[in-house]
């Protein structure tokens, strides 16, 4: 691919076809320049099949607004637009539609309040907001749900695997098993959701970390045909990295001769001055071989050697692992939580391809269009009504009880200030006679969780660091119930309607349907 087919494939034309069809239409139809809202929400939670969300974290922001700074319409995409033909072999886009592109065609316009990243999200709740001219606005839609729904679908199912490892050192391995370039997003994502660190060298040094990785079975492959040992292998890579140490064990037999040969070449490392880091487990019993390689370590007086373990671990394999180990290590009068302090889990395409749900339902909506200077709330019904969408121009606040936890989210219209009432109505969004009253003594705080990013080609604020995104998502566990949490059928979070909202919306479905 030439620089110049690259810019074209990753710059506005990044996009789908039918967008562009609908700009040209909006243009020969003089609607292009009008004021609308569209919004970023998602449906429903990832479902992983034998388990679920019950949250999501936000993630992809920075990208999708450093995208849209980045690409407008140059002569390169306006002329390959010109060689697009109809079925007729007639021009598809007419000249004065292209001459408009060239002058406008960018994001110059537009406007976005969004959730900032590393925050803990709900469906149905509005996570970004845009505002601008029509054409530009609708152009948008393919690339920020391709920039939102793939980085909030990684950052949540690697929350969920920290969470699952009990806080254990979380690496990323995914890169030879994601998609394409894609896995330079889903290393971003890991490390806002969970991740410490990635393998994915690049990305790391771009993100300021520095990527991690042991060594491959292939080392020792070559190195024992050539005529040598695993001893010797694992001594000439203990030479070349002697403070970086972490020796692969499962190559020939895991007890019998990698933990044996690895302890060996620990305790010359030792001699020299230096530390070994640990040992890495990629197959067989991860549970019952962790189990007896802590116990060879602590025979041998390395108390700190890590043990990594991989091979396609999720957070149900990992739970598994732990209990099994809490359940296997009396037998042998070992301190569980020893063992499990040890460990260390490297996982890969199960968390950048997020196994079980390998999409977000996000979904990028019209919810408001400005006509003779005025706003007009817009609605799409549809057959099933959670599917039905919250028309006009809205606020999202957080509730929190008088324990200090997230108790609800409220999605109110923008007028309207529930903070300052006596009694918060909280509306189910889709049950006409399920809503229940929430007198504000019950409420300890109440946030807005929407805030101005993006303004007419600008980027309002300096991007936060990865360690700043991640001490938000820390927070927002932290005042998330147990409940919610829950690896296999979480409890429901509440998202609900303002009383105003919800007639608004009966009110523009009845409407609709006269």
């Amino acid at each position: 691919m030439t620089p110049e087919e690259h810019s074209l494939a990753n710059g506005i034309l990044y996009t789908d076809q039918y967008q562009l069809t609908m700009a040209q239409f909006y243009f020969r139809m003089g609607l292009h320049e009008k004021e609308v809202q569209f919004e970023y929400f998602f449906r429903k939670y990832p479902d992983y099949g034998s388990h679920q969300a019950g949250y999501c974290i936000f993630a992809g922001l920075e990208w999708l607004l450093e995208w849209m700074q980045k690409s407008r319409f140059t002569s390169v995409e306006l002329e390959a637009l010109k060689t697009r033909t109809t079925s007729r072999g007639k021009p598809f886009y007419d000249p004065d539609f292209l001459n408009w592109l060239e002058s406008n065609g960018s994001f110059q316009e537009i406007s976005i309040r969004a959730v900032p990243e590393g925050r803990v999200i709900h469906p149905q709740a509005p996570v970004a907001v845009v505002q601008g001219p029509l054409l530009m606005a609708q152009l948008l839609e393919s690339s920020l749900l391709n920039h939102l729904n793939y980085q909030t679908l990684v950052a949540t199912r690697a929350s969920r695997i920290r969470q699952a490892g009990q806080g254990r050192m979380l690496l990323e391995f995914g890169m030879r098993r994601g998609q394409d370039r894609g896995s330079n997003a889903g290393a971003r994502a890991a490390l806002i959701g969970g991740a410490d660190y990635t393998s994915n060298a690049g990305i790391s040094h771009v993100l300021g970390y520095p990527p991690k990785g042991t060594h491959a079975h292939s080392m020792i492959q070559a190195c024992m045909a050539l005529g040598h040992t695993e001893l010797e292998a694992f001594k000439a890579f203990a030479e070349v990295y002697p403070d970086d140490c972490i020796l692969l064990v499962d190559t020939v037999n895991t007890l019998e001769s990698g933990m044996p040969s690895a302890i060996k070449v620990f305790e010359e490392l030792r001699r020299k001055g230096h530390e070994p880091l640990g040992v890495r487990i990629d197959s067989g019993d991860l549970a019952h071989l962790s189990l007896m390689a802590h116990i060879m370590l602590e025979k041998s007086g390395f108390p700190d050697a890590l043990l990594v373990l991989s091979n396609q671990l999720d957070e149900m394999v990992i739970t598994q692992i732990i209990n099994q180990i809490h359940e296997e290590a009396p037998l042998y009068s070992v301190d569980a939580g020893k063992v499990v302090r040890r460990l260390c889990f490297g996982v890969g395409t199960r968390l950048l391809t997020s196994s079980g749900q390998p999409a977000l339902d996000g979904v990028y909506k019209l919810t408001a269009i400005k006509n003779q200077n005025s706003w007009h709330p817009a609605i799409k019904i549809s057959e099933t009504p959670s599917k039905t969408i919250n028309p006009g121009f809205k606020k999202l606040w957080r509730l929190y009880d008088q324990r200090g936890k997230a108790d609800a989210d409220l999605i109110c219209l923008e007028d309207e200030a529930p903070d300052q009432e006596e009694v918060v109505y909280l509306h189910h969004p889709v049950q006409a006679h399920s809503y229940r009253l929430k007198k504000r003594e019950k409420i300890s705080r109440m946030e807005l969780l929407l805030k101005d990013v993006y303004s007419r080609g600008s980027v309002l604020e300096s991007y936060p660091s990865i360690e700043e995104i991640r001490r938000k998502r820390d927070q927002d566990l932290a005042v998330l119930d147990p409940g919610v949490k829950r690896l296999i059928n979480p409890h429901i979070y509440h998202v609900s309607l303002s009383k105003r909202l919800w007639d608004l919306k009966q009110e523009m479905v009845r409407e609709a349907k006269k």
